[in-house]
């Protein structure tokens, strides 16, 4: 084991998938280089981003707006900074989406198309709640997370960090190995029923169209593993709030298909990354907790 390696995983398991994670992306677009659009400015932001993360490593205890800095607001600007760069990498590293393949998974399972089969439940009352659902996905890591650290819950907050970002960073790679768009592009010439909402609906789906662009970001389902794994989590460290999470969690589930953002395949593979994320988090952080607590009795309890 290299010097730079061992010295890696000496940080905090956040830091390191982290770092692991950009370092990876620096690599496939160097890889790619001919292929893929802005890679200079791309490798560059890769980079840039590894290194800041090593200078908070560093200030991380200089004072409690660094603290901060360090704990949650940098793990999620690096968060959406990374999901927006897959714009100009998954299509052009593995041009052929899958789409025609769980469009026919899906078709197995029902026997139909099942955002087309949602098409006879649908109002604008029920539409404008389950967009309001949906977009809940933005906001529940962070709110967790920083009701972890006004309670000064630290070291629950660090496991949950490393588990919620190895889950967001395996649903991206998920993303460059099975590009998928999703059914409200390739099955719109299917669907007889325009999604209307009463008030808030269409304003929402604009301004996260306008927000997330257009990326192959359909398959596994990200927004289904990632409030999965916050459940989980919440269930485990803060359990009020795993009960006010659970009822918009799975309203945000449900509307990934009604709202036509996911196959069920999507949320299928979704709940399969959230077993994933855990088992394998788990392993590791206990891994590393066991090389580097002095006192194991202060380690949270995994079991």
């Amino acid at each position: 084991m290299g010097w730079a390696t061992r010295k890696l995983l000496q940080q905090r398991p956040a830091d390191t998938v982290t770092i692991t994670f950009l370092a990876f992306l620096a690599t496939v677009t160097v890889f790619f280089y001919q292929a893929v659009p802005n890679a200079l400015i791309l490798v560059t932001l890769y980079l840039s981003l590894i290194l800041i993360q090593i200078i908070l490593i560093r200030i991380k205890h200089k004072g409690k707006i660094t603290g901060v800095v360090y704990d949650l607001v940098f793990p999620t600007l690096c968060v959406l900074v990374i999901f927006d760069s897959l714009e100009w990498v998954v299509h052009y590293v593995n041009p052929r989406d899958i789409d025609p393949l769980l469009i026919r998974i899906d078709y197995l399972i029902f026997g139909s198309h099942p955002t087309v089969m949602l098409e006879k439940f649908m109002t604008p009352i029920l539409t404008d709640f389950l967009q309001l659902a949906y977009s809940t996905y933005y906001f529940i890591p962070v709110s967790y997370g920083a009701i972890l650290l006004l309670n000064r819950r630290q070291e629950e907050f660090n496991i949950s960090l490393f588990l919620i970002l190895l889950c967001f960073y395996l649903s991206y790679l998920g993303y460059i190995l099975f590009p998928a768009l999703g059914p409200r592009f390739y099955l719109d010439h299917l669907q007889t029923t325009e999604l209307q909402g009463f008030l808030v609906a269409e304003p929402l789906m604009n301004l996260l169209n306008r927000l997330e662009g257009i990326k192959r970001d359909a398959f596994p389902s990200g927004h289904t593993a990632i409030t999965l794994t916050v459940l989980y989590l919440s269930y485990k460290f803060k359990r009020v709030l795993f009960w006010i999470y659970l009822p918009i969690v799975a309203a945000l589930i449900f509307s990934a298909v009604y709202c036509r953002y996911h196959y069920v395949i999507d949320i299928i593979a979704g709940v399969g990354l959230t077993i994933v994320t855990i088992v394998i988090g788990e392993w590791y952080y206990r891994w590393w907790k066991g090389r580097h607590v002095v006192n194991p009795k202060s380690a949270v309890d995994l079991k």
